[in-house]
């Protein structure tokens, strides 16, 4: 068993991209991390982190607005959030949990703080969906805090998978969500300096990981807070925290389609994006 462990590749950083400031919603300051264009980030469109202990930063937050064409989860680590959406759902993202949708044929959703001071600290990250299922109508679902798997374990930190399937230092872990286009997971790792944990997944998987605090060594490779790294292919992921660390790991299969973006809208050609916009526009959305 320890010699088939040595010949299991390893996956090193094969490029560091940084995150920007900027801002969505009725003005909520993010740091944000976009790929669409990207085949290494496939299946994975973009990266938002949203981070503050000012109320003016986040109050605001993001009014009612469409989506097709994608899957969003959204995790808080701090703070309250409330969905709302044009189907009826009603969902509460406390400390901890998360919210998934497929945006699918359309949806108009809201995301509304719950709190009026305090930190807020939590991440959107949007999926993309494979052609056969853009046109699928919308679905909603909220995982709370208490339903995410966790593996704490001595020098190797605190692992909770909010999604998909993983191996971490050789246990099998699966999260409560499975999105319902491409295969994913998504964990979240907090260590102390020192700590280290083996992500194993399947070598077709694209690997992202998102440092939001610390800094992380990957087989020689350093990367701080605000940077995602895109790994190579491989089987093997060793993470060792060089401060207090915490980062998101992101896999999934890729999507091997053509990724035509205009704003809210993710479709395979312009023309899609053409319709999506006089759907809207013509209150179709509101229908589905």
């Amino acid at each position: 068993m320890n010699q088939q462990k040595t010949l299991l590749q390893q996956r090193t950083v094969a490029q560091v991209m940084e995150s920007r400031a900027t801002s969505d919603g009725d003005g909520v300051k993010i740091r944000r991390v976009a790929g669409f264009n990207h085949k290494a980030f496939s299946p994975f469109l973009m990266i938002d982190e949203l981070k503050s202990d000012e109320k003016a930063d986040y109050v605001g937050g993001f009014p009612p607005h469409p989506h097709r064409g994608i899957e969003t989860l959204t995790y808080m680590m701090q703070g309250h959030f409330q969905h709302k959406d044009h189907m009826g759902n009603v969902g509460e993202l406390r400390s901890g949990g998360a919210q998934w949708m497929a945006a699918g044929r359309g949806v108009i959703h809201s995301e509304m703080p719950m709190m009026d001071d305090g930190q807020l600290h939590g991440f959107q990250i949007w999926i993309n969906q494979p052609a056969r299922d853009k046109m699928k109508p919308a679905k909603y679902q909220d995982y709370q805090p208490e339903t995410i798997t966790e593996l704490e374990s001595e020098n190797s930190g605190l692992l909770r998978v909010i999604s998909g399937k993983l191996l971490a230092n050789e246990q099998a872990l699966e999260g409560p969500l499975m999105a319902t286009g491409v295969a994913t997971s998504v964990a979240d790792w907090r260590a102390q300096i020192g700590d280290s944990v083996t992500i194993s997944l399947p070598r077709e998987f694209n690997q992202l990981i998102y440092v939001y605090r610390g800094e992380v060594e990957v087989q020689g490779k350093r990367v701080s807070q605000g940077q995602v790294a895109l790994m190579s292919q491989g089987e093997e992921t060793k993470l060792t925290a060089q401060k207090e660390t915490g980062l998101l790991i992101l896999s999934g299969q890729p999507i091997n389609e053509p990724v035509v973006h205009y704003g809210p809208f993710v479709m395979n050609s312009i023309e899609e994006i053409e319709q999506a916009i006089q759907d809207y526009n013509a209150g179709l959305f509101s229908t589905y």
